[in-house]
């Protein structure tokens, strides 16, 4: 076999092919053996009907057809891998150029490639982060979050306010007619939290127990998704919290401490460690930020309208791909189409280039993968999926997705190459170490991609941490979310860009 490479573009190639015939022979084989099992020839079995009788009975054109579909993709295949120099990132587009019946095969294929990049030398990256700063007021904010959790609920004969706790019933109806999705009784609700139906903290806040108020709203999920509904809401009890005094005897109740000081320490010294890790993640995404700013990234036009397409595909499909509901909550959020157009096509662009950088800092720094650190990120997105690990495993396998998952982990430790030789310092001007949080050798890191970004598990070290700072359980996770500002997410990308 025959191979020459064009370079059409610093992102696109042409590959052209050329197949002596008696390369093929294998492929004829399997040709005739597949033919037989679909053809039926009086006095011969199914499977055993010769090669000369197939093609007098079907013509000649019907075997090189088969021949020809499945040997283009094996040499394409072929062709790639003996080109050092060519690494596809997405898929061909084949063209068959000359079938020579006994002589050769040509083809061309024109596919999409990694460009050469030129990256800026990682001890020139310098960024800043913020201080660790550790105020009082966020030491009484954790307070403050443990005592409402050793609270009480107490009933009260008074109208409901802001913070209180409500027991509800709810019924709706969109033109007259009940919807039974949006009725439930004896729902327990915080007035002011927000997120249930917009409306209700309004009408609830002023009703005491035994009294109700209709209002309108517009429906987001169910049948009447987007519908005007009159919502009525009747408050059965009303409650409010009580917290615990801030002494000694709460802090021997909440924690393992015998006095206030200790726990209140000891929370301070948590906080510390949570902003620490939060120094590692803007540290993280702000070198990122350098080392993209300052590499030319040549971008593949069909990896980003790929990428486009996906994102706006899933967004459509919402609202199963009714262009006018989707315009509609488009300007409910004011935006229009154009504009929501603008920003995928930003996001996607961002995306694509953050992911040609790390791959290219991935091969200058010569990154591997242990199996090992495949199977640790395989079972992290797992936990995040809430999905056993061989059940995950089979999904992304049928998805074509492990190739991704491991150009993901290969990128996260590119990153944190880069951090580890970059200048960070903090806003006070003094030099920060981050070595001890990423480890020897970034050991545990686990990263999922996002549009434009990198998320590892440092993110998650830092919820962890953040939890911690219950003192022994001591801060709810939506605390624990608030002090960490960003947790680890998990998602598998489309794997067109993972050079697999």
């Amino acid at each position: 076999m025959k191979s020459t490479i064009e370079r059409l573009s610093p992102t696109r190639v042409r590959i052209n092919v050329e197949v002596p015939f008696d390369e093929l022979k294998p492929d004829f084989d399997r040709a005739y053996k597949k033919i037989a099992q679909q053809v039926s020839v009086p006095g011969f079995r199914k499977g055993k009907v010769p090669a000369r009788i197939i093609e007098a009975r079907l013509g000649r054109g019907v075997v090189l057809d088969e021949v020809v579909n499945a040997a283009v993709p094996n040499k394409y295949t072929e062709a790639v891998t003996a080109a050092d120099e060519v690494n596809p990132i997405g898929r061909p587009d084949i063209e068959v150029t000359e079938i020579a019946d006994g002589e050769r095969l040509a083809f061309t294929a024109e596919v999409d490639v990694r460009p050469d990049l030129a990256l800026p030398d990682l001890s020139t990256l310098a960024v800043t982060v913020d201080d660790v700063e550790v105020t009082d007021a966020d030491v009484d904010e954790q307070l403050e979050s443990l005592r409402a959790r050793f609270g009480t609920l107490t009933g009260v004969e008074r109208a409901a306010g802001t913070d209180d706790f409500v027991l509800i019933d709810l019924s709706a109806t969109v033109d007259g007619e009940p919807v039974e999705e949006a009725t439930t009784s004896g729902f327990s609700y915080q007035v002011g939290q927000g997120g249930l139906i917009d409306g209700l903290d309004e009408a609830v806040q002023g009703l005491s127990a035994d009294e109700e108020k209709t209002f309108t709203t517009k429906l987001v999920a169910g049948e009447h998704a987007d519908s005007d509904a009159e919502v009525t809401v009747k408050v059965t009890a009303v409650k409010e919290r009580q917290l615990p005094e801030a002494d000694d005897e709460f802090a021997q109740l909440a924690s393992e401490f015998d006095t206030l000081d200790e726990l209140t320490a000891d929370l301070r010294e948590r906080l510390g460690r949570v902003k620490r890790m939060e120094q590692v993640s803007q540290a993280r995404d702000r070198i990122l930020e350098a080392l993209v700013d300052g590499t030319e990234v040549p971008l593949p036009e069909s990896i980003v309208a790929a990428e486009v397409e996906s994102v706006t595909h899933d967004a459509v499909h919402g609202f199963d791909h009714d262009e006018e509901r989707f315009a509609q909550a488009l300007a409910s959020d004011g935006r229009t189409r154009e504009q929501f157009d603008t920003e995928t096509r930003e996001e996607a662009e961002k995306s694509v280039r953050t992911r040609l950088v790390l791959d290219a800092l991935a091969d200058a720094e010569q990154v591997s993968v242990n199996d090992q650190e495949l199977t640790e990120r395989i079972v992290y997105q797992a936990q995040q999926y809430r999905m056993p690990p061989e059940e995950f495993v089979r999904r992304i396998q049928e998805a074509g997705q492990l190739g991704a998952i491991y150009a993901d982990v290969r990128r996260t430790k590119a990153l944190i190459t880069a951090v580890r030789a970059a200048t960070v310092t903090d806003a006070s001007g003094a030099p920060v170490d981050l070595s001890d949080l990423l480890g020897d050798e970034g050991d545990g890191i686990e990263v999922t991609e996002v549009p434009g970004e990198v998320v590892e598990a440092e993110d998650a070290a830092a919820a962890e941490e953040a939890a911690a700072v219950e003192a022994s359980d001591e801060v709810t996770d939506e605390d624990a979310d608030e002090a960490t500002d960003e947790a680890a997410t998990a998602s598998t990308e489309d794997g067109k860009t993972s050079g697999s």
